[in-house]
């Protein structure tokens, strides 16, 4: 019995230690992958960083080719579209996990979130197409792009928010009640300060995901050229991964080098987003410590 159990103990292990090096491998690729195609993209793009392609408008001359209105038009995009997703999505988080009673209702809308959190974009693209562009009359505006792209990270707030509540003790909460406090006052007080590092995170990385993404702004009609800047949330725009595909499908070689520079600077961006989640997070949960 006890030979057998030995047997059966070393094939785990060794089955173990073999998922192990596949997993090791595989990572390794996607490493060297990513590095060789990263090493590309400084190559081709960073001469191309000049003051004059922050400046410039596109051009069908790449080295008059800029980036202005559509680093101008993502700037419009992502702040509208974290003004309309944040109240909404942190709002719904509230009354799912405070005040929705506990039935199957509320658990199928529970599942639903989560689901269309995993929806491909470009549904949400067509959606935004027929309902605000078209049904609401907002055309091919910066206010129908953020409306959509609202909706895209919507689900995403919604179920970090809940994750970030449901980490609240329950003994603070009962502490709060036990001092003479409303339900209000108590999620006001003491839910959301507590659970803020956690709602903060989940909303930055849903706008990087918001900044990074075309399909369904290309749905929605953004324009591929663009020769003026956006003045208002009316004003037709365009947007930096719309504009790095126009680059990229540009049959002049020289636009492949504008292309990598236009991505240099969205991965800056995304990086320095992502780092200032990270840094929020951090300050609040060593305030709260205090």
């Amino acid at each position: 019995m006890e030979k057998v159990n030995t047997s059966l103990l070393k094939k785990r292990k060794l089955k173990n230690s073999i998922f192990h090096v596949i997993i090791f491998l595989s990572t390794i690729f996607g490493v060297i992958v990513l590095a060789f195609l990263l090493f590309d993209i400084f190559k081709k793009g960073i001469p191309w960083l000049t003051t004059n392609f922050f400046r410039n408008y596109p051009s069908r001359f790449p080295k008059k080719s800029g980036i202005y209105p559509a680093l101008l038009g993502s700037i419009w995009l992502i702040v509208l579209t974290a003004v309309i997703a944040f109240p909404v999505g942190v709002g719904t988080a509230i009354y799912l996990e405070k005040y929705a009673k506990e039935n199957k209702f509320s658990d199928f809308i529970k599942l639903n979130i989560a689901n269309l959190a995993g929806v491909p974009s470009i549904i949400y693209g067509m959606l935004g197409l027929t309902v605000f562009v078209r049904a609401l009359g907002m055309g091919r505006s910066i206010l129908a792009g953020s409306f959509t792209m609202a909706l895209l990270v919507l689900p995403i707030i919604i179920i970090s928010s809940q994750e970030a509540i449901r980490s609240v003790p329950t003994s603070i909460e009962q502490a709060s009640y036990a001092l003479g406090t409303t339900k209000w006052q108590t999620i006001r007080g003491v839910i959301l300060p507590y659970s803020f590092p956690g709602i903060l995170t989940g909303t930055i990385l849903a706008m990087s995901r918001a900044l990074g993404e075309a399909a369904p702004l290309v749905v929605i009609g953004a324009l591929s050229y663009v020769n003026f800047a956006p003045k208002s949330p009316l004003s037709a725009f365009t947007a930096l991964p719309i504009q790095i595909f126009n680059w990229s499908a540009m049959p002049k070689v020289e636009f492949q080098y504008v292309a990598a520079a236009g991505i240099i600077v969205l991965l800056v961006i995304l990086i320095l987003v992502n780092g200032t989640a990270i840094l929020l997070r951090n300050k609040y949960q060593v305030r709260m410590k205090d």
